[in-house]
């Protein structure tokens, strides 16, 4: 009955096992041992301890799906204040770069509403919510292109390693001089 890491599950398969855990009551209330439900419903013996466990501490409701473990942090309203304060830049929060990254939109997160979460968490909250990592939209006035290709055509060709070309070895583990 575990989920895979993030959820991961389509709402179909999340409603059958949700299904399975309903079923999984019924045979608690009717008495059946773990081992005969873990059998009949495909499952692990430790699932089924687990549910039932859950089952007698608050009954049906908890044994329900409490969804998957990688939903957002974040509510809708949370959300819609944090892309407010994205659209005033970095500038404005105190950063001297106009570039938003994962750590600094987490950094962000923590001071306008106290969540914790981590930089790869962050990532998929923008991701899912439109927002994209960006790239300059011109190059920098200090760069030189002639410059870049002379160095490519030139000076890349001396500084990279040239391949030596193989000589044919022998497999005995002493040189063939000192035969």
């Amino acid at each position: 009955m575990r989920y895979a890491q993030g959820g991961g599950l389509t709402d179909a398969k999340r409603a059958a096992r949700e299904r399975i855990r309903l079923e999984a009551v019924g045979r608690f209330e009717s008495g059946a041992k773990n081992g005969e439900i873990a059998a009949a419903l495909r499952v692990s013996e430790r699932s089924v301890e687990r549910r039932r466990r859950q089952w007698r501490e608050r009954g049906q409701e908890g044994v329900r799906s409490m969804g998957s473990s990688g939903r957002p942090r974040l509510s809708s309203v949370q959300m819609a204040g944090l892309e407010r304060e994205l659209e005033r830049g970095p500038l404005a929060h105190g950063w001297a770069e106009q570039r938003w990254t994962p750590a600094r939109v987490k950094t962000l997160i923590g001071r306008l509403f106290h969540v914790s979460c981590t930089v790869q968490g962050t990532w998929r909250l923008l991701k899912r919510h439109g927002w994209s990592w960006q790239q300059p939209a011109r190059r920098a006035i200090e760069r030189d292109d002639g410059a870049v290709e002379l160095w490519t055509k030139e000076v890349w060709p001396q500084v990279e390693a040239r391949r030596q070309p193989s000589e044919p070895g022998s497999s005995s583990g002493t040189r063939p001089a000192s035969r």
